[in-house]
């Protein structure tokens, strides 16, 4: 028992370690422009009247303007200004009155700027603030969170975009309590932009519909297939629909079996993690071409079956994940980064996932990923 509790608490001290050093950084940052105007008296002081400490006073101002807000600028700029005519006052340059004139000049030249581009800056800032706040709302519109608890099972979601002012794309997840028991998808529409949307809002809607009516996922896979040739259909060419998804429904029935069935169309093969560390990585009997893609090929679709012990997590991803690589090129493995390791919950293990990803890559990701997890309770 206290085996397992001790992941959850190193990963909480990882992260409040990491916590404390960005708290930290943010602090040296605001603090960096009376560093640069206090550099700059000290050089005032401590070096010949033919060196000029003009460059740190000109630094501070433009380091706020970047970094903070319209007050601290006008701060710093004022500070600056005043350290540059104490220091020429100072160093009483009589002789070198003209060069100290243009000095200062420049310092308040450069002080004005700043106050300039602090705003340009802030309303920046303003406009991406509000191409996040849209880009959330059509993403909840899209992509809700599921709730926490689902027919007896955690649930877990999670849409990390590869661009902070683009927070969806064209992966796609849905899971929703159906009277054949909990299904869900997720998947991965070919391309980018607003097209992928559109095809992403097409298979969530026909899934959501289908997941209801159908009895088997082989129908739900062949109404997400008819779906997307009629919106292929629809659309002047092929350019204009990116009807090309990769995807993997699954299906826990709702009679308490412990069964999990997966179909599996191209899609990167889904995890199945068991309480005491164990992982297994659900490679489809029998690959499949993406949804979308039935003019090319057509086959029955048929689902695998596979025990889902109690305790168990089922973890699904688009392949933002396996295609994130490291500096040297080498990819994230999810199956040999997750196998021995315990998660107390879904939320945990998406987590670990994204926190894990990140420390790859060393920052965002290249591509946008999609996460779900689902968890079987215990006892059950």
């Amino acid at each position: 028992m206290l085996q397992d509790e001790a992941p959850p608490r190193d990963d909480g001290e990882r992260q409040a370690r990491h916590g404390g050093t960005v708290t930290s950084g943010r602090r040296l940052v605001r603090l960096l422009p009376a560093l640069l105007i206090a550099g700059g008296l000290a050089f005032g002081i401590a070096t010949p009247a033919a060196y000029t400490a003009a460059p740190f006073f000109c630094a501070a101002p433009l380091t706020a303007a970047a970094l903070s807000s319209l007050r601290a600028t006008a701060l710093a700029a004022l500070a600056a200004v005043l350290g540059e005519i104490w220091a020429v006052t100072y160093r009483g340059a009589l002789e070198g009155g003209r060069a100290s004139l243009a000095e200062s000049a420049m310092v308040v030249v450069v002080a004005l700027l700043a106050l300039g581009i602090n705003r340009l800056v802030r309303r920046s800032d303003a406009h991406l603030a509000s191409a996040r706040d849209i880009s959330e709302a059509a993403q909840r519109a899209v992509l809700p969170l599921p709730p926490p608890q689902l027919a007896g099972l955690a649930v877990a979601a999670r849409y990390v975009g590869a661009r902070a002012d683009a927070r969806i794309g064209g992966d796609l997840y849905a899971v929703q309590d159906t009277p054949h028991g909990v299904r869900l998808i997720v998947g991965d529409v070919r391309g980018k932009g607003l097209e992928a949307v559109e095809a992403a809002v097409v298979v969530v809607g026909a899934f959501r519909e289908a997941a209801e009516q159908e009895t088997t996922l082989e129908a739900v896979a062949g109404r997400l297939e008819r779906a997307l040739q009629r919106e292929g259909g629809r659309r002047a060419g092929l350019d204009q629909f990116e009807g090309f998804t990769t995807a993997v429904l699954a299906e826990i029935p709702a009679n308490g079996q412990s069964v999990l069935r997966i179909l599996n169309r191209g899609h990167p093969s889904p995890l199945l993690l068991t309480p005491d560390g164990g992982l297994r990585e659900l490679v489809p009997q029998a690959p499949a071409l993406p949804l979308g893609m039935g003019e090319v090929a057509s086959w029955p679709d048929r689902s695998d079956e596979t025990f889902f012990p109690a305790g168990a997590q089922l973890l699904c991803f688009t392949d933002g994940v396996t295609e994130a690589r490291d500096l040297r090129g080498r990819f994230y493995h999810p199956p040999s980064r997750l196998r021995g390791r315990r998660f107390p919950g879904p939320d945990a293990l998406l987590d670990t996932l994204v926190e894990d990803v990140a420390r790859h890559t060393g920052g965002a990701p290249a591509d946008d990923m999609a996460l779900l997890a689902v968890q079987r309770p215990m006892g059950v």
